[in-house]
């Protein structure tokens, strides 16, 4: 995570994560997973590293409705580098649901996270993230969609002010 001279970031890992549900969110079989979810996503807000969350809006409710409906659960995420993501994925209460994951999830036939740079200020959007995924399964890792095994650099930004060519 490279910062600027203000100390603010040039960019941000955006990670998106999809899971087939074994049954609706109703359902009692997905009952210890549900009454996790405000307590995981409480800790991940509260995390070093966190920066935001997408949560349903007036902008996306019906995208995101559209996955439950299809049993999938999407999450979408920016955080300030990949060690801090990796910090709360494998090394909080979180690791937790994903040894548990087998209860309440099927194993997805393609990708199911992936990982890219946006810059400091951008939050992507739905579309955006199921792209990385495409991108990850077709291409397999690149600086466009990578995996916590095969983690990328964000991008180097060049300094453009004037000031930096005066010798």
């Amino acid at each position: 995570m490279a910062d600027d001279a203000a100390g603010e970031p040039t960019h941000n890992l955006a990670q998106v994560n999809i899971a087939k549900m074994k049954a609706p969110l109703t359902d009692p079989l997905m009952a210890g997973f549900v009454a996790r979810l405000d307590e995981i996503n409480t800790l991940a807000e509260q995390s070093r590293g966190f920066v935001w969350r997408l949560q349903p809006d007036e902008e996306n409710e019906e995208q995101v409705a559209a996955f439950e409906s299809d049993g999938i659960l999407f999450n979408l995420t920016l955080w300030r580098s990949v060690e801090e993501l990796r910090d709360f994925v494998y090394e909080t209460k979180h690791k937790e649901l994903i040894a548990a994951r087998e209860q309440w999830f099927n194993k997805m036939d393609g990708p199911s996270t992936a990982l890219w740079w946006v810059p400091g200020h951008h939050k992507p959007g739905i579309d955006e993230a199921l792209l990385r995924l495409d991108r990850l399964e077709l291409l397999g890792p690149s600086q466009n969609a990578f995996t916590f095994g095969r983690p990328f650099s964000p991008p180097v930004r060049r300094r453009t002010d004037e000031n930096d060519n005066q010798d």
